[in-house]
Parts: structure tokens; sequence; C-alpha cells
């Protein structure tokens, strides 16, 4: 049940109709920094997917879990007036599958990831649960800083970022409980 009022005929997407009404131009400023994310990062795919999912594990949002990029993403970028030529999606790169998915909670004893996707769910989980802690240890940024550039950790820390805050605001104001992506799959 939702923390604000939102009309019965705008459950498909509560937040949208939530951030307009209530909070126009932050609302605006959120939508303008997930199509940023969606359509601008220069990151791998999986990379990406392995980060965002394990966010929203942490997060508990029920829209965030249940997302796909390779499903997803271009219809959400068109609802919000970007462009899905551009979409991460849309660069190419292998899509994860639901194996992919499955194994991200359990991420330590899976074999589905790469170095690299492995280091980005660390990275999630780390910046989500224990942000203090991961600022300093000097061990953890030196893997880091040897599997990913400089433009690469703030982009990852930029996405990360976008998908705690929105993600958590979606959960915590109980307007996941209609899942956006069920509802562009049937439009």
């Amino acid at each position: 049940m939702p923390q604000v009022d939102v009309p019965e005929d705008q459950m498909l997407d509560a937040l949208s109709y939530a951030a307009r009404t209530y909070a126009p131009e932050v609302g605006a400023a959120g939508v303008a920094y997930a199509k940023a994310v969606y359509q601008s990062s220069r990151l791998p795919l999986r990379i990406l997917e392995a980060a965002r999912y394990r966010t929203a594990l942490i997060n508990g949002c029920t829209i965030c879990k249940s997302m796909r990029a390779a499903r997803d993403i271009n219809g959400y970028l068109e609802s919000v007036g970007g462009d899905a030529s551009q979409s991460i999606v849309a660069r190419g790169g292998e899509a994860p599958d639901e194996a992919f998915y499955s194994a991200v909670e359990e991420w330590r004893n899976a074999d589905a990831f790469n170095a690299r996707e492995r280091l980005a769910i660390e990275f999630a989980e780390r910046m989500g649960e224990a942000p203090k802690g991961l600022a300093g240890d000097g061990d953890f940024w030196d893997r880091m800083h040897a599997a990913f550039t400089q433009e690469e950790i703030m982009d990852l820390t930029l996405c990360v970022g976008a998908w705690m805050a929105l993600g958590r605001t979606v959960h915590v104001l109980g307007l996941d409980a209609v899942c956006f992506t069920d509802a562009l799959a049937t439009a």
C-alpha cells in the first residue's frame, strides 16, 4: 500500500505519478538521472546488471527485482522520453539470463560471473550495506583500480547510487506494489 496517495488508475507507474504530483522538480531530476544511467553508462550490460540486481536485492524493491535489462530498459526509456537506440541494451553485449540473476544473491559461491562482474557485485553490496568500510578499504580499491578505469569506477558508482536512491524510494513509499515492467510488457 502506497504511503502517499496514488489513484488506482495511476498504480502502473505510481512513482512517476507521485513524483509529478508531490515533488515535480526533484522528481524530474530523478527521472533524468535514471534515464542517464540506462542511456549513457559506458559499462558493459552484464556488469551493470550484476551491480543493479545486487542493489535491487538489498533495497527490496519489487520493481527492481523483476526488471530484466534486455526485456525492459528500452521500453522504460521510451516511457520517459529517452532514446532507446542509445540504451545500454541497444549497444549490444551479452545479456544476462535467468541463471545469472539467480546467482547474484550467492555471488561469492557462484561461477556465473567473470572477475569484473564479481567485483561490480561486491562493490554494489558494500556500497549499499557498508559504505563507511568500503571507502577506506585499500585492498578492495587496489582490486577495483586493477580491473576498472577511473571513468568506469565513477560510472559504476553513479549508477549504483541512482539504483540505491530510486529503488529505496519506491520500496519505502510502497510504490512497488504493481510492477511497472509488467505494464510495459503488456502495453
